[in-house]
């Protein structure tokens, strides 16, 4: 298992304007320092508006902050995603960086096997061979079979967040980003994820969750990470 580091992350600021309220600026976090290393499970925990969600959407390259660096170890290189250009971040998401969370954004009357393959198909795997994967994964989160051939945007709110789940982990990303993804499901689909967690945690990827549930929390975490104080946290 590797234990080689993945994410580097240095005084890491986030600061949002507000353009249509005056340019009022709401400081989120600032001077985050965080490590990870393959298989471990970085469990970030604080209070609603602490910044959780927006430090992994900024290690992801949905945010820009507005100070530090977050280093990407990407094809044995590292990838500053602060500063890199947009065509470089995709790539890194392509094969080294996965994002799991629980809603599901899919273009509309796509089926779902075709959702949850696309990733695979995107890296030039076979589409037969891809869709066997995502049939596996279905099959372990309960995603009745009547339903594959089906577009997801119809599906109850737990379908979707399992589809979603499924598309995130089929493919063995080195990094994954997980955004509540055991939110609202029944303690059976919940087992079903953290069985793919624990999976990606032993085969050495690097992981970053956020997991409101405190059992999930004790249970998946390798270590947790405390979102530094913010008055307007």
């Amino acid at each position: 298992m590797s234990r080689e580091k993945m994410i580097e992350a240095a005084d890491l600021a986030k600061t949002f304007r507000l353009h249509n309220q005056g340019g009022i600026e709401l400081p989120v976090f600032n001077g985050i320092e965080l490590r990870v290393q393959g298989g471990e499970c970085v469990v970030l925990f604080g209070p609603s508006g602490s910044g959780k969600s927006t430090l992994l959407r900024s290690i992801y390259g949905n945010y820009k902050p507005t100070a530090g660096s977050i280093k990407i170890r990407h094809e044995g290189k590292w990838i500053d995603i602060v500063t890199a250009p947009p065509q470089a971040i995709l790539r890194v998401r392509k094969t080294t960086m996965g994002y799991v969370s629980q809603f599901l954004r899919v273009i509309p009357r796509v089926p779902t096997l075709d959702v949850v393959s696309e990733p695979l198909r995107a890296i030039g795997v076979e589409a037969e061979e891809a869709k066997d994967k995502a049939r596996d994964l279905l099959t372990r989160l309960n995603v009745p079979e009547h339903l594959w051939h089906v577009a997801p945007a119809t599906f109850s709110g737990g379908e979707q967040q399992r589809v979603n789940i499924a598309r995130g982990f089929i493919f063995d990303y080195p990094i994954l980003l997980l955004d509540e993804p055991t939110a609202s499901l029944d303690e059976e689909n919940q087992e079903a994820v953290l069985g793919l967690i624990f999976e990606a945690r032993d085969r050495g990827a690097a992981l970053v969750g956020i997991f409101h549930d405190p059992g999930v929390r004790k249970a998946i975490g390798s270590r947790h990470f405390e979102m530094p104080y913010s008055e307007v946290a």
